[in-house]
C-alpha cells in the first residue's frame, strides 16, 4: 500500500493517506503532552512502544467482538486503520477512583468503584474537552439514541475484555480513554489508540503507576513503565 500526504498531525500521533481511500496510515510520535498541552516532553521510544501495545490490544479486541480500525502494524511506529469519521464524544470508562473523578466525587484515589462508570466528554480543545451529559449529547445533536446506547455497550464490552486481560497480567485497569467513529457503512467502529497515554495502569500488588501519570505528575521512570507494559502484555 502507498502512503501518500499527510493529513493531520497530533499531540501524539500523524495521520497520512493512502492509495485505498478507506485507509490511512497512523504513525506514533515520541512528543508527550499534559495539562491540555501546557506541559511538553518526549517519552523516548514511545511512538514505537504505543504501537505495538495498540496492536495487541486491538487484536485483542477484535478476538472478542469489538470492530476497531486495526488493519496491520507498518514499520515500528506505524500502522494501517480504516478511515473512520470520528465522533465528537469519547469516552472514559472508570473502574477505580483517580484523576478527575477522585475530585469530582470526593472518593481518595484507588477507591474500587462499586461498578464501571463510563463518562462522555466533548471533543473540543477550545472547551477543553468538558465533561458532558446524555442530555448534552441529545442537545447537541451529536448521537443518535440507537448510537448513544451502542457507545456505551461497547465501551463497558472493551473495559470487560481489557480489565481481565491486564489483570491476568498483574495490571489494575483504572481508567482509560477510547474514541469511536463512523466507518464507510454507516457502522461504530473503535478508533484512535489504546496505550499507557491513554490508560491508567498499576501494579495489581504494589499500585505502582504504569503509566502517563508517570510523565504528568514528574514521578520519573516513565520510560520504564512503558517497557514494563510491553514486557506484561508480550507486545
Amino acid at each position: 500500500m502507498q502512503v501518500l500526504e499527510k493529513l493531520y498531525e497530533g499531540k501524539a500521533k500523524i495521520v497520512y493517506a493512502t492509495d485505498d481511500p478507506d485507509v490511512v496510515l497512523q504513525e506514533f510520535k515520541d512528543s508527550a503532552t499534559a495539562g491540555d498541552g501546557a506541559k511538553k516532553g518526549t517519552i523516548a521510544d514511545k511512538g514505537r512502544m504505543n504501537a505495538a501495545i495498540s496492536a495487541k490490544l486491538f487484536t485483542l479486541l477484535e478476538e472478542n467482538g469489538v470492530k476497531t480500525h486495526f488493519r496491520g502494524l507498518q514499520g515500528d511506529h506505524a500502522m494501517f486503520i480504516a478511515r473512520l469519521d470520528m465522533l465528537k464524544v469519547e469516552c472514559v470508562a472508570r473502574n477505580i477512583a483517580a484523576g478527575s473523578l477522585s475530585q469530582r466525587i470526593g472518593y481518595p484515589e484507588g477507591k474500587e468503584l462499586k461498578q464501571p462508570i463510563v463518562e462522555f466528554y466533548l471533543k473540543d480543545d477550545a472547551l477543553h474537552d468538558p465533561l458532558i451529559t446524555c442530555q448534552h449529547i441529545q442537545e447537541l445533536g451529536l448521537l443518535t439514541d440507537e448510537q448513544f446506547a451502542r457507545l456505551k455497550e461497547q465501551a463497558l464490552k472493551v473495559n470487560d475484555v481489557l480489565r481481565t486481560f491486564f489483570l491476568e497480567r498483574g495490571l489494575l485497569l483504572v481508567d482509560f480513554k477510547l474514541e469511536f467513529g463512523l466507518d464507510s457503512a454507516g457502522e461504530l467502529v473503535l478508533g484512535d489508540e489504546i496505550s499507557p497515554d491513554t490508560c491508567r495502569l498499576w501494579d495489581a500488588e504494589t499500585h505502582e503507576k504504569l503509566d502517563k501519570d508517570r510523565f504528568r505528575r514528574d514521578l520519573g521512570g516513565v520510560e520504564e513503565a512503558y517497557q514494563e507494559i510491553v514486557r506484561r502484555i508480550g507486545a
